[in-house]
């Protein structure tokens, strides 16, 4: 059962609590909802970019911290040049030299990632205002935000509606539902860009947490970032999570890929089920704070990412900041470069078809 609370209330269990978070530059307002679940977990979403601001699960004694990095006003996601939490597209990584081609028909992109287009361009959905709409749930609290993306936006074919739904349960999951169409054909890769430190946001680097992905293959890249096309085999490699394994294991070794992302930032290859729902894609424990990250997803890969490029010198929620490592990130996707990968799974939305994903973040405790 979702409850409105009245705005400026306190967050009460079981209820969606809307918050002024400020304006954007034109004026118009932002809103910050607040969903708690039964126990008390929040998870804090913004109708600026759709960002997940926090989500404060508790650790193995019952204690509740923020493990997501983020901002305390509407400004500084504005001027954000990070992503943090923010739903990602028209299409989600890199899209090499920022062109592709439909049916023989070239479209150029907007050029933000030295010689390649990210995360949508200039002005991705990050950057977009969402209608929100608070939705009943059976055993959480619901959000839904929706964006059309105009024919020619950011230089992709197609008015794209969006419609994306963050449901946080009463098991302290945050489950996102994200589906599109479109009028013309066109690509579409959507994304969540949280950044995940298990230990509580601000407290320091993610090195010592424990990761487990379900891939035995990854995407190796050129100097550009950009995937070879190759589906490389993890084994031997510092790209071998299998088992379980400290992040900061093997993030320095003399290895080009790692050279080349400055760490990981690289697309894993999943291992799906034979079914069509959610997947294991990957477990991170924080040893500390007994704190478990499982993601399940629909999509067939996922980019493990460990913040080379923050920097410390932006200030996050609370006052603090966020150098280099200090949180990870698991974007569950389609391969970057799709549009130009003929091999790798398709990207193309179709007239009369439906984008439709789910993924899944679910918090629990190891004691």
């Amino acid at each position: 059962m979702t409850t409105l609370a009245p705005i400026g209330a306190k967050p009460q269990p079981g209820t969606t609590t809307k918050k002024s978070f400020g304006k954007t530059p034109d004026g118009q307002p932002v809103d910050l909802y607040v969903l708690t679940n039964k126990s008390g977990a929040e998870a804090s979403i913004t109708n600026y970019g759709g960002a997940v601001v926090s989500l404060k699960v508790p650790d193995h004694n019952g204690k509740l911290a923020d493990v997501v990095l983020g901002y305390d006003t509407a400004d500084a996601y504005v001027n954000d040049k990070s992503h943090f939490g923010a739903i990602v597209g028209r299409y989600g990584n890199r899209i090499g030299h920022a062109q592709f081609a439909l049916d023989g028909k070239s479209y150029t992109l907007a050029k933000n990632n030295h010689e390649n287009s990210l995360h949508g361009g200039v002005k991705g959905f990050d950057k977009a205002l969402w209608t929100a709409r608070i939705l009943s749930a059976k055993d959480g609290q619901s959000l839904e935000l929706s964006y059309l993306s105009k024919d020619g936006e950011e230089g992709f074919p197609g008015n794209l509606k969006v419609t994306v739904i963050y449901t946080w349960t009463d098991a302290n999951a945050l489950q996102i539902d994200y589906a599109a169409t479109t009028d013309k054909k066109t690509v579409v890769n959507l994304t969540n860009h949280s950044y995940f430190n298990l230990a509580g946001q601000g407290s320091g680097d993610i090195l010592g947490h424990q990761l487990m992905i379900q891939a035995d293959k990854f995407t190796p890249v050129d100097a550009g970032m950009i995937p070879t096309g190759e589906l490389r085999d993890v084994a031997g490699t510092p790209f071998d999570f299998r088992k379980p394994v400290a992040i900061g294991a093997r993030i320095d070794q003399d290895d080009e890929q790692l050279k080349l992302g400055g760490g990981y930032d690289h697309n894993f290859v999943l291992q799906r089920s034979a079914d069509h729902g959610e997947s294991l894609a990957a477990r991170v424990l924080e040893p500390a704070s007994g704190r478990v990250l499982e993601v399940w997803t629909t999509e067939p890969g996922v980019q493990f990412y460990t913040s080379n490029f923050l920097d410390g010198k932006s200030t996050g929620k609370g006052g603090l900041t966020y150098p280099k490592r200090s949180a990870f990130c698991l974007e569950t996707q389609h391969y970057p470069d799709s549009p130009n990968q003929p091999k790798f799974p398709s990207v193309v939305l179709n007239p009369g078809e439906r984008y439709h994903t789910i993924t899944t973040y679910k918090f629990s405790v190891e004691k």
